[in-house]
């Protein structure tokens, strides 16, 4: 098996961000591998901005990693798959603790990204306090999706069950329309749903509607037209310079953010494809 340091000396690094971005994606990277060889892609499923950048080649670093259980379990316990990623590490030749995240009061950013249902734990290396990864499983998901099993080929192959492509969109347009920064922008969004259009990735409105009931209770993003009404009003309320700071530090080539603007984005949104 490849050793930590040996999968991050792979990557091309020219700052401390590339290096950040390097460990972080090892740290996933491997702790996926130890989640498939404890099992846990039998009960859950892959999505998120990671996952289009481990699975589908995205062009842009991510860090938290995002997992919902493939039907609702509230008394589902993470901590039964922590040694499989424990030993997954040490074969990597790293040491390193798992911790789920207490539900104080929260913070005005975390109380805008975590479900009441969704458990929160970080990665953290024993002897490296700096690096740590960000995992979120929602035991309570949303239906009305639909999952495969795709192969993950570093630190050693295997298997990860992830959502499918029009599902993830679902789920990214979901966050881009609802998740409530006030006065922030959260870039990396909007550069995931830039990506999915350029594929021409179909978005599933199904499960849009679904997602929505949880994020905004009350909106209507029922038909296609509602959807770009919805993208609409949300383009004309964005800062995209404060969208651009967001995600520049992730991002491969940082001309591709160049052309950001509300008429860029306007366009956009109407050349999405739906599954309906």
């Amino acid at each position: 098996m490849t050793t930590f340091d040996a999968m991050v000396a792979e990557f091309r690094q020219k700052n401390a961000a590339d290096e950040r971005n390097a460990a972080h994606e090892v740290m996933q990277q491997i702790a996926l591998a130890g989640l498939s060889r404890g099992g846990f892609f039998e009960k859950a499923a892959f999505y998120g901005g990671t996952c289009l950048r481990l699975l589908h080649g995205m062009r842009r670093f991510s860090e938290d990693m995002d997992f919902s259980l493939l039907e609702p379990d509230l008394g589902f316990r993470f901590e039964d798959y922590f040694p499989a990623v424990v030993e997954e590490f040490r074969l990597a030749g790293k040491e390193v603790e798992i911790k789920m995240k207490h539900k104080g009061q929260p913070s005005a950013i975390e109380s805008a990204f975590h479900k009441e249902s969704s458990d929160v734990y970080d990665i953290g290396f024993t002897a490296e306090k700096r690096l740590k990864v960000k995992i979120e499983v929602d035991i309570d998901p949303p239906p009305k999706f639909t999952t495969e099993m795709r192969v993950l080929s570093e630190p050693r192959n295997c298997l990860v069950r992830s959502y499918v492509l029009p599902d993830l969109f679902a789920g990214k347009v979901s966050a881009a329309l609802f998740r409530k920064w006030k006065n922030r922008v959260k870039g990396r969004d909007w550069y995931d749903v830039a990506w999915y259009i350029a594929k021409r990735v179909p978005l599933n409105l199904e499960h849009l509607v679904e997602r929505a009931k949880e994020s905004e209770p009350g909106a209507d993003v029922s038909t296609p037209e509602k959807v770009i009404a919805a993208f609409d009003a949300k383009i004309d309320a964005l800062d995209f310079d404060n969208a651009k700071a967001d995600v520049v530090q992730y991002v491969m080539d940082t001309s591709e953010l160049d052309i950001w603007s509300g008429e860029f984005f306007r366009q956009m949104v109407r050349k999405i494809e739906f599954k309906i």
